[in-house]
């Protein structure tokens, strides 16, 4: 099973991370397109490859978390489509394995007693749109092993769940499993994520709390971390350790080296 860290803001260079990445033994960094300096047209191709070969990794790819391919804009959704297809091509190249993303939840409206969600109310739109964008990526995958792996994030919303049944459908897409994310909204994505278990590829493994913080040290919250490492192992996943700072990514991995054999 392969563990991996994600790009950290305290680290503005590639190769501090990669150093980082050696020097802690994990095997690959996830690349986060929200960073202007993984901008597909900032992607020095060449210097990524040297830096993965020096250190001994590989990269992941999580992609732009305001990507909305169902933007109703369709210049919009066009716009991000074709991020997505730029971001095979050079993963390609790379020899990433997956591309991490999330779904948008699009505008809302905010009604006397309850939130209307467009997507949801417009969901034939919504899922024609989400059929277009799997026809596309299969033609663009229909030749490499690539997978696009859906991450959980705040809750499916009705209309994600439907999304998904189309998703899993499709050779190309896979899904990430992020347990903290599923934490702190009371683990209601746990349950549709196992009905797809087969389809499990890639998971994020951070602690979390019932007071709604993730992102956590690997045990300083409450989550049943030997669980999901048993499931990710059952299930050939990689799996990143997703906190958000050197000190936090260290001792994870620390707390990792101590109870893995436990696992």
């Amino acid at each position: 099973m392969d563990f991996g860290m994600p790009t950290l803001i305290e680290l503005n260079k590639l190769e501090d991370c990669a150093v980082l990445c050696k020097e802690l033994g994990l095997q690959f960094i996830e690349l986060n397109m929200n960073l202007p300096q993984y901008q597909i047209n900032r992607i020095d191709t060449d210097k990524f490859l040297k830096i993965a070969e020096k250190y001994g990794i590989y990269y992941t790819i999580h992609l732009d978390e305001n990507l909305n391919v169902s933007d109703f804009n369709s210049d919009v959704a066009n716009a991000y489509t074709k991020t997505v297809l730029e971001t095979i091509e050079l993963s390609k190249d790379l020899g990433v394995p997956v591309l991490n993303m999330h779904l948008s939840k699009g505008v809302y409206f905010t009604l006397p007693d309850r939130k209307v969600f467009l997507f949801s109310e417009y969901k034939e739109h919504y899922l024609k749109s989400i059929k277009s964008f799997i026809n596309v990526c299969e033609t663009a995958l229909k030749d490499s092993s690539i997978k696009i792996s859906i991450e959980n994030t705040d809750g499916f919303k009705d209309f994600h769940i439907e999304a998904l049944e189309l998703f899993m459908k499709s050779p190309v897409f896979t899904l990430t499993f992020d347990i903290g994310h599923d934490y702190c909204i009371g683990q209601s994505d746990e349950k549709i994520i196992l009905n797809y278990g087969e389809k499990l590829y890639h998971m994020h493994l951070h602690d979390a709390n019932s007071n709604g913080k993730n992102h956590l040290t690997l045990g300083t919250g409450e989550i049943d971390l030997q669980k999901y490492l048993n499931l990710a192992r059952n299930n050939n996943c990689r799996v990143v350790l997703e906190t958000k700072t050197i000190d936090a990514l260290k001792k994870s991995v620390d707390w990792l080296e101590r109870n893995q054999s436990n696992a």
